[in-house]
């Protein structure tokens, strides 16, 4: 009898620490994530704070870029009580009001998504930056199941203005804001600023609150040096010209000679950084710095400061086969208007644009000297503008070149590179030879401290007195050449007109040219140096007809507004 209780005690004792011993393995083990949430939501949270993005004003400190308070529209399933569908068409109009039949395959896209399993039962992105008009108008709705979560968002007070100089913001591939393009790209660690944690406390823990965080940094500031009057002045100029002669498209650049600052930058077609989205993704691209282009005949005063500097030719050099065309193997030299002009010196090879005259300043110069050059002009490699997107072309080694590459190089043709590496060699020819890094930000601010972009010369690629000399020609060409009828009168302005033919699949297209003039002024202390280009321009092939009028057009205005 004893031994039967005994039995049965032990067997009691057995099952009610199994009991015991199953529940702790419940809890430890099977429930240790849900308890551990539990407990750390009872003591300690993190929660984010977002930073301010930085703001972008111009030199006069007028707003470019501003934040503003954007929503994202979400939808949360179990809340929804009517068919989704039904409820993106009631929404439509609103959320996207310019798209029309781009709307409706977004719209497609979104049902289809929400309906696919994975989507059904969770939080379920609609769309992001609406503001808060388009939020109101939703909430009229009274649709159950859509919610609102604020967001920091962008807000651009003069429209499209500079909208491939500044980028745009958008979302990286885990849904953080990122800069991308221009300003907004190149300088995103700055813009951006840090995100704060901050850890709220409960229990006995709630003493820990104040040691338990992590400021916010707000993004910086940046002022730049775009001039606001001047970059109005080439935009709208820009808008005119490309009307007025039936362009394709085109681009100005207007840099501050000696501090190689952009006071202007414009380029067309471009798009509105505010809806980017509604664009395509090819005007995102600034051409000036991202896109490659034959510069033409605005590349000869280039080749021919290089000669004088090495000390080949002179201003009174005599050309001895200009009296006709130049026979390179199978190919044939001509100048552009089949004109010829027969023992010309150098200065009247420019002022005549000559591409005879000039294939006799290469075939002295040669490949080797051309080619080191290249590289003190910086045409070898990235200027280094602060601007997200900038490529440099390669140029060909050496022993690649042929005898018609010199020749045709010498005057624009058969060689690629940037608008910008471009406009910051010619630059040189207004400051002694210097080339000097183009900028476009002035100012870095926070709310303690500001910094200052310095100056960098990169190199010296010409002396004082080449430079004098090839502005004095380029002063004669402006005055004598093609183009004087549209040039305002009483100024001194140093310039070349350009037409270079448009490479397409091997060979030029005969019908399409970019058209250019690039100059700077006054010729003594200049305020300006300025590259104007229009893509395929159709009134005329010739630069000397679209493009200069169109710089005159605007250097007068400029002559105005400086005084």
């Amino acid at each position: 009898m004893v031994n039967r209780r005994l039995t049965v005690l032990f067997l009691a004792y057995i099952v009610w620490s199994l009991a015991i011993l199953s529940r702790l393995f419940y809890w430890q083990i099977i429930a240790k994530e849900k308890f551990s949430g539990i407990a750390n939501a009872q003591t300690t949270g993190v929660k984010q704070i977002l930073p301010a993005r930085g703001q972008i004003f111009t030199a006069d400190n007028f707003p470019l870029v501003l934040n503003q308070e954007q929503y994202l529209l979400y939808a949360w399933s179990p809340q929804i009580e009517e068919d989704f569908g039904n409820i993106l068409e009631k929404i439509k109009p609103i959320i996207f009001p310019e798209e029309k039949e781009e709307a409706d395959r977004i719209i497609k896209s979104l049902e289809e998504s929400y309906f696919k399993e994975q989507s059904k039962e969770k939080w379920f992105l609609i769309k992001k930056q609406l503001n808060e008009e388009q939020k109101e108008k939703i909430e009229a709705l009274n649709i159950k199941g859509l919610s609102f979560e604020k967001e920091p968002g962008r807000f651009y007070p003069e429209a499209s203005t500079a909208a491939q100089l500044i980028g745009f913001v958008g979302y990286d591939e885990m849904g953080n804001q990122k800069g991308y393009f221009g300003i907004e790209g190149f300088y995103q660690q700055q813009l951006s600023g840090l995100m704060g944690l901050e850890k709220t406390s409960g229990g006995i823990l709630k003493w820990l609150e104040d040691q338990n965080q992590k400021q916010v940094q707000n993004g910086r500031d940046l002022a730049l040096f775009i001039n606001r009057s001047v970059q109005f002045i080439v935009e709208e100029e820009l808008k005119k010209g490309i009307e007025k002669y039936g362009a394709k498209g085109g681009w100005v650049v207007v840099l501050n000679p000696e501090e190689g600052s952009v006071l202007a930058l414009a380029a067309s077609p471009n798009y509105d950084p505010e809806k980017y989205s509604q664009f395509s993704p090819y005007l995102y691209t600034n051409p000036v710095i991202a896109e490659s282009f034959e510069p033409g005949s605005i590349f000869k005063p280039i080749i021919m400061a290089t000669a004088f500097q090495e000390g080949i030719v002179n201003p009174q050099t005599r050309c001895d086969i200009c009296s006709g065309p130049l026979k390179i193997g199978e190919y044939e030299i001509k100048t552009w208007n089949e004109v010829y002009h027969p023992n010309s010196n150098m200065t009247e090879v420019i002022k005549n644009s000559d591409n005879v005259g000039m294939a006799f300043v290469a075939r002295k110069l040669g490949v080797k000297k051309m080619l080191e050059y290249f590289e003190k002009f910086n045409l070898t490699d990235k200027t280094g503008i602060d601007l997200q997107g900038e490529i440099a072309p390669p140029i060909r080694e050496e022993q690649n070149w042929y005898p018609i590459d010199l020749a045709t190089a010498s005057f624009g043709q058969g060689i690629a590179i940037t608008p910008i590496q471009f406009i910051t060699a010619f630059n040189s020819l207004a400051t002694e030879g210097k080339i000097i890094k183009p900028r476009v930000v002035k100012e870095i601010r926070d709310e303690k401290q500001s910094w200052t972009t310095a100056k960098e010369i990169k190199s010296i690629a010409l002396s004082k007195n080449v430079c004098e000399s090839i502005t004095q020609i380029l002063q004669e060409a402006v005055d004598e050449g093609e183009a004087k009828w549209a040039k305002p009168k009483g100024y001194e302005i140093a310039g070349k007109t350009g037409t270079a033919q448009i490479p397409i699949a091997g060979h030029y297209a005969e019908e399409k040219t970019i058209a250019s003039f690039v100059g700077f002024a006054p010729t003594k202390n200049p305020k300006f140096t300025m590259l104007v280009s229009l893509k395929e321009p159709t009134s005329s092939p010739w630069g000397s007809e679209t493009a200069a009028p169109l710089w005159f057009a605007i250097a007068k205005r400029l002559f105005a507004y400086w005084g």
